[in-house]
């Protein structure tokens, strides 16, 4: 189908897109497992390309550079949230980058899976040299969903980080934190990707087929839980230490059952975390680009589009698709 893109106001950038990742959050949309939306819809939200256009007052982008674009392409710019930069978390609710309202003028947003998009200045990151395109498109989702609640709890060299699943996000997140210096461990309901989690960084895999290893009670000053499973929240309560907290990144469908005094025993918290603002997803590209951090993926052209779905849904990739968005 053809999509039409709006004409440059005078802070926007036009991106020729190279590629982009497929999230799983795509495929809820697409399948309608989130609710029915408004349809044509293009989805999308880990974009990386080239720029070819800028409007007249855009000072940060020039044509030709590397840029990227992530899960939000606008918000309030007033708000508390807003002006501490985290637009994720903006009271009036950030545009997202497909499926959301214009502020402007009220249009629906359309995303990556396509060959050129629209994006305010403000919106857009530079994609630091180094740093493979394609394994960084990523890094624009499941990248930045995993680095602020790691920066935000002060993931580190003394500090013991726990990932809950090994998969899309889980990956990265176990990348990010070994690099951060923390001592990492890989939480997982098989050993099938025991070698992948200590080639990533871990320096422990543990299955939890056989329930949690006693050694493991009060250990962990941060959980990352990235499965969108009903998990016994208590019994990953135990595992924590003296303040430590249980970060929900995932989307279970059930609601968590938190028993008080689990949390009153060690000062202990649950908390959720969103994506991360501008400013942060760019800390996090040049932090990847520092010490080698990308994705793990398989490139796809558009034909595979659902094929890759469904093998998404399977777990049957290693770890992140990503189109070429030049074969659309």
């Amino acid at each position: 189908m053809t999509i039409t893109r709006r004409d440059l106001r005078e802070d926007d950038v036009s991106i020729r897109i190279e590629f982009v990742g497929i999230c799983h959050s795509d495929i809820h949309t697409a399948r309608g497992d989130w609710g029915e939306r408004a349809y044509p819809l293009v989805p999308g939200h880990e974009i990386v390309g080239i720029v070819e256009d800028v409007g007249a007052d855009v000072t940060t982008h020039r044509p030709g550079d590397r840029v990227g674009v992530g899960c939000y392409v606008d918000s309030c710019g007033s708000c508390h949230p807003c002006s501490l930069g985290e637009i994720s978390y903006c009271e009036e609710g950030a545009t997202l980058t497909y499926g959301g309202v214009e502020r402007r003028d009220a249009s629906v947003t359309q995303g990556g899976y396509s060959q050129l998009i629209v994006v305010r200045e403000d919106f857009v990151v530079r994609i630091p040299e180094g740093l493979d395109p394609a394994a960084a498109a990523p890094l624009l989702c499941a990248g930045i969903t995993t680095y602020a609640p790691l920066r935000h709890w002060g993931a580190g060299p003394g500090r013991r980080v726990g990932v809950i699943g090994l998969g899309g996000l889980g990956h990265v997140g176990v990348r990010i934190a070994a690099a951060m210096g923390a001592e990492v461990t890989v939480l997982s309901h098989s050993d099938a990707k025991r070698e992948d989690a200590l080639r990533f960084g871990a320096t422990r895999h543990v299955s939890t087929a056989d329930g949690l290893p006693e050694d493991l009670h009060n250990h962990f000053d941060l959980l990352l839980n990235t499965v969108s499973v009903d998990l016994h929240t208590d019994a990953l309560l135990q595992l924590l230490r003296l303040d430590g907290a249980l970060v929900q990144l995932g989307l279970p469908p059930g609601a968590l059952e938190v028993p008080v005094r689990s949390l009153t025993q060690r000062r202990r918290s649950v908390s959720g975390s969103l994506v991360g603002g501008i400013r942060e997803t760019q800390e996090m590209l040049d932090f990847c680009a520092a010490h080698g951090v990308t994705a793990e993926i398989e490139l796809i052209d558009a034909a595979a589009l659902n094929e890759a779905y469904d093998r998404t849904i399977n777990s049957d990739v290693r770890y992140r698709f990503v189109i070429d968005a030049t074969t659309f």
